[in-house]
């Protein structure tokens, strides 16, 4: 982690003190939108060895390890399902690989969009929400200063450290303005809260 973000979120009293005691390793993804897409709609709603285990078998489908979007397409739900994903997610994947095949997306890297204007595009896709598209953000695209205010964990690591007791729309209210000062390096502020999270569980 570059010292000079580290001292900018560190003026944060709190925040401070978990960065102080906190080993935030940046996850390595890789720089593929498509791949991490998929990957992350396989992930969702499971715990992490299920979900590596259908993710490893889902790709084992592909002559190639890798579910180009015609060959994606050519599957059948059953076929989809045999490996362990729901009739949802299945179909959910499939509409990312349409996305991207008539959208031509493939090895493209939106280097030249806003975050926001990445988070409305991609959640044309039926089944790809706002949170699943700031996580292709802060991890595939490194963008520095995405807070993702719906997720759990930082919701729980915000109302912790900071003694926030209040929930909905109030508590993201209150999480905006905690968050104000950390700018421009909100993603890095959330990795340190979702390793400090983990590690206080």
């Amino acid at each position: 982690m570059d010292l000079k973000i580290i001292q900018h979120l560190s003026r944060d009293p709190q925040l401070g003190a978990v960065i102080a005691v906190t080993d935030a390793q940046w996850p390595d993804v890789g720089d593929d939108i498509y791949f991490n897409l998929i990957r992350a709609i396989v992930f969702q709603q499971l715990s992490g060895k299920a979900a590596a285990t259908i993710h490893r078998r889902f790709l084992e489908l592909f002559p190639d390890g890798y579910p180009y979007p015609e060959e994606l397409l050519a599957l059948d739900l059953p076929g989809l399902r045999s490996v362990g994903l729901s009739r949802q997610k299945a179909s959910y994947i499939q509409n990312v690989a349409t996305f991207f095949q008539e959208e031509n997306l493939l090895g493209k890297d939106l280097v030249g969009m806003e975050d926001e204007e990445v988070i409305q595009y991609l959640t044309r896709i039926k089944g790809v929400g706002r949170w699943t598209v700031e996580m292709l953000l802060m991890f595939t695209l490194d963008r520095p200063d995405v807070f993702p205010l719906d997720d759990l964990g930082i919701q729980q690591a915000v109302q912790q450290l900071y003694g926030v007791e209040a929930t909905g729309r109030a508590l993201k209210k209150q999480m905006v303005e905690i968050a104000e000062p950390w700018r421009p390096y909100r993603t890095y502020a959330s990795l340190y809260l979702w390793r400090w999270q983990d590690a206080v569980k």
